[in-house]
């Protein structure tokens, strides 16, 4: 669970925004675990103390800093790979997601992660045909992604180029990233 960035265009680190449902961080970080996960790893990065007081007290929660977050998004998905491979016993897959999907369903998470799950996967959620989150990225396309991962782009271009199989979501939720205080409406 990627949310290591500086919201500069939110106001604040987006780690640390709560709403009316509590800290987004909190919220993102039990989401995979209520989909089936065994463990989430929270990247972080801007204000990580203050976030990392937002996590649950949960032993399945583990904290992960990106020391280069300020660089861009692959520091943060480059950190949660790298942490990913550094557990044991190391993961078949790591599904990734972000803070900023406050309206984001268990369910989008667990129809990503249905089906056989194992070192060649790599699926992406999409909502209404458009690309979104969760992602499911098998450790067979690790160290090819770390290879390509630079400044803010994400994954985006590798799982466009190797195939990512998508997962229709529409309807639940991921397809409202959430970048600017005050209300917001889900595109399209």
């Amino acid at each position: 669970m990627l949310a290591a960035g500086a919201g500069r265009r939110m106001g604040c680190p987006k780690a640390l925004v709560a709403d009316d449902g509590g800290p987004w961080l909190a919220r993102a970080a039990l989401l995979p675990l209520s989909a089936g996960c065994a463990r989430v790893l929270a990247v972080l990065g801007a204000a990580a103390e203050e976030a990392r007081q937002l996590l649950p007290a949960d032993p399945r929660i583990v904290p992960v800093v990106a020391p280069a977050w300020a660089s861009g998004m692959a520091a943060s998905l480059r950190a949660g790979i790298e942490a990913a491979a550094a557990l044991g016993p190391r993961p078949d897959a790591v599904l990734v997601t972000l803070v900023d999907l406050p309206s984001l369903q268990d369910e989008a998470l667990r129809k990503v992660l249905a089906g056989p799950v194992g070192p060649g996967s790599l699926r992406r959620a999409e909502y209404g045909g458009r690309p979104g989150h969760p992602v499911l990225i098998g450790r067979d396309h690790w160290a090819p992604l770390l290879a390509e991962l630079a400044g803010d782009r994400g994954a985006g271009p590798y799982l466009a180029a190797h195939g990512a199989e998508a997962v229709d979501c529409t309807g639940l939720g991921g397809d409202l990233d959430i970048d600017l205080p005050g209300p917001q409406t889900s595109p399209g």
